[in-house]
């Protein structure tokens, strides 16, 4: 399974990177305004300095809702560099722009996936990844989870190549299931990443080594 970094902060996303885990990342508005990145050039350059940090799969979101303005956009953002990959929303037009980027060999994410119908769509227009939402599902009751379980299904079924890319992930739990689940790649916060490397025996049971290191050497 795939990890992204679901963020916008270079020093989260060198702290991935740093770690040996890391396979990309995501970003989106919402993101890059809470690390003060407004203005287009100046998004511009944010995402050309995430590209120099990670190998590959930096998803850039468009913010337009028609046709032609997300294959405007979609175009101009993959240009940058050729780990772009297009971040399209789950609407008419974005499934038509999906078709139309894949016919071009522009890799492209999309996302605000909330049912299995729509990733169904979205693979069949040729979707690189698609990004069920599993939080924001969780959120209002429902089990994001048994998304996952669905699209990998359809998916499956028909041998879709679209990669499933867990979205809006909350903590390790969610990273563990959907591992389980099959899905191909995660997208979440540093803090969830790292939290699978936490557990109390780990900690207690290392610090039980290195009191008997001490012990055996007289410390």
């Amino acid at each position: 399974m795939k990890f992204f970094i679901d963020t916008a902060n270079l020093d989260q996303i060198k702290e991935a990177h740093d770690l040996g885990i890391l396979d990309g990342v995501t970003t989106n508005p919402s993101l890059m305004a809470k690390e003060g990145i407004t203005g287009e050039e100046n998004v511009i350059n944010h995402y050309k300095a995430i590209c120099d940090i990670v190998e590959d799969n930096v998803s850039a979101e468009v913010i337009s809702t028609t046709f032609d303005e997300i294959v405007k956009e979609g175009e101009a953002l993959a240009a940058l560099n050729p780990k772009i990959v297009v971040k399209v929303p789950m609407i008419k037009d974005g499934v038509k722009a999906i078709k139309y980027f894949s016919s071009k060999g522009i890799k492209t994410n999309c996302t605000l996936i909330f049912s299995a119908g729509q990733a169904l769509l979205a693979a069949k227009a040729g979707a690189t990844y698609v990004s069920p939402f599993l939080g924001r599902l969780d959120d209002i009751s429902s089990d994001g989870l048994l998304l996952i379980e669905d699209i990998r299904t359809i998916f499956d079924n028909y041998g879709y190549e679209t990669q499933i890319l867990a979205a809006s992930i909350r903590g390790p739990l969610h990273i563990v299931n959907c591992a389980k689940l099959g899905a191909d790649v995660i997208t979440a916060p540093l803090a969830a990443i790292v939290g699978l490397l936490k557990h109390p025996l780990t900690d207690s049971g290392l610090a039980t080594f290195l009191a008997d290191h001490a012990k055996a050497a007289g410390k």
